[in-house]
Formats: C-alpha cells, structure tokens, sequence
C-alpha cells in the first residue's frame, strides 16, 4: 500500500553555486559523508548532488514528517548503479522508499514512493 509520494525537480547550477559559497558548512549539513565520498567518485558531481537533493526532498514531501532533516535521509547506490534509500536516526521506522532520479546537464529530478516494510 502507497502511503505517500513526492516529486522534486533541482537546478544543478543552485547546487554549485551553494557548495561554491559556502563549502563544506553546506555540504556537511546537506549530504552524508558516504553520499560525499560516493559523489566523488561521479564523473559531474554537481549534477549526483543535485539528483541526491532532489530526491531527498521528494522523500520529504512524500514522508510528511516535519521532524525529518537532511542527515535522516541518505540516498546511495546499489551495485548496479540504481539509486535507494536509507532512514538514518531512528526515522522512518517500518516505511521502505523507492526512488528514482534523472538529471541532465541543468536539472535533476526525483520522485519518492513511500509504502509500509513487508
């Protein structure tokens, strides 16, 4: 049973510019360090991030938990290359959440599929 979806769309150039002004104050309260380390590796990096904030807001929107901060929300990649969620902190008890994300040279855009663990 779907509990919730969300949809989020993200420029990248909003991205840069904030990583850019910023630094690390803004990547460090956005991104996990394993979606840093993970980003790093990507060969656009701005474009991974911007399709990684997108999706985390579009589990927001989906989730409709108020409480919920970027840092309770990391979206990795499996071994195959398809984009998951994990609830960190203790949020998001018994909820699973697929996700998908696309992103071209000035967007990415992300939706979320909440349902409750089997």
């Amino acid at each position: 049973m779907i509990l919730g979806t969300g949809v989020d769309i993200t420029e990248v150039s909003r991205i840069r510019k904030a990583a850019e002004k910023w630094g690390k104050a803004f990547l460090s309260r956005v991104f996990t360090d394993e979606e840093l380390l993970n980003a790093k590796s990507r060969g656009s990096l701005y474009q991974h991030l911007a399709g990684r904030f997108a999706a985390k807001e579009a589990v927001f929107k989906a989730l409709g938990e108020a409480d919920l901060n970027w840092k309770d929300v990391e979206i990795l990649n499996d071994r195959e290359g398809k984009p998951f969620c994990k609830f960190l902190n203790a949020k998001g008890k018994g909820k699973k959440v697929i996700v998908s994300i696309s992103h071209v040279k000035n967007y990415a855009v992300a939706n979320a599929i909440i349902t409750q663990k089997s």
